[in-house]
């Protein structure tokens, strides 16, 4: 591996665009794989959920790059104006069933709102509900019947909480906060894959208090109260968050 392309993998770590842009500019390849996956895949599968990765992709792209599935991308840039004629040109993108890798909870099979949720999209998510998405569409199961998630479950415990805009969004819209899965795979493939069982919304929102998912204590909660009162379900007073004993040196 040369080292633009080591810099372009190093950019795509925290979305720093100017990174990728110097990298791309150094020599870097856009297109050619890189240990098994192109730099898009190594891009999509980053732990960072930012603003900034409608930039980073857009220079690929610009570069020579593709998408996996070329109908992703206007949701993945949060291209409102892109969005909305693809819809106009084709309604039936709102069905369209996707797969990708996932850091986080599983993308095989899955809508575009799914995608838009995992990535904190929020222009993008209004646009497809705006525009009949369905807010109650399950992504696939797995052999085990696991998995079958809606888009939901992609914003109760986003890393940084980036998603929690589009989750307020999707249960204005009817999305169910009590909806019960068998289980969900998290980060299959991933050092950190981890199988949960027996899950709604709302104990998957919990799940983001275990040490492989980190997720910050007060998001957690904030999160559960939304989900809880979407339920029309009573909230606690959780007297002890942050919780001292985790606070101990």
């Amino acid at each position: 591996m040369n080292t633009a392309t080591e810099e372009l993998l190093l950019a795509f770590d925290g979305h720093h665009a100017d990174d990728v842009r110097k990298a791309l500019q150094a020599g870097a390849d856009p297109s050619t794989p890189i240990r098994g996956k192109t730099p898009v895949q190594w891009l999509l599968e980053q732990y960072s959920r930012s603003a900034a990765l409608a930039e980073c992709i857009q220079l690929l792209l610009d570069h020579g790059a593709e998408l996996p599935d070329p109908i992703l991308k206007p949701v993945l840039l949060n291209d409102v104006h892109s969005l909305k004629a693809a819809i106009k040109k084709c309604p039936e993108i709102l069905q369209h069933k996707t797969s990708m890798v996932s850091t986080f909870p599983s993308l095989v099979g899955v809508t575009l709102l799914h995608v838009a949720a995992e990535y904190g999209n929020l222009e993008a998510a209004e646009v497809l509900i705006e525009s009949g998405a369905e807010v109650n569409a399950c992504a696939d199961q797995d052999a085990d019947g696991l998995n079958g998630h809606t888009p939901l479950f992609h914003t109760v415990n986003a890393a940084f909480n980036r998603s929690q805009p589009i989750m307020r969004l999707l249960l204005a819209a009817g999305a169910r906060p009590d909806l019960r899965l068998a289980g969900v795979v998290w980060g299959k493939g991933f050092e950190w894959e981890t199988t949960f069982l027996d899950v709604t919304p709302i104990s998957y929102t919990q799940i983001g208090l275990m040490p492989q998912v980190h997720r910050r204590e007060a998001d957690v909660y904030a999160n559960i109260r939304i989900l809880l009162e979407a339920a029309g379900r009573p909230v606690p007073q959780f007297e002890n968050v942050p919780n001292r004993y985790l606070q101990r040196g």
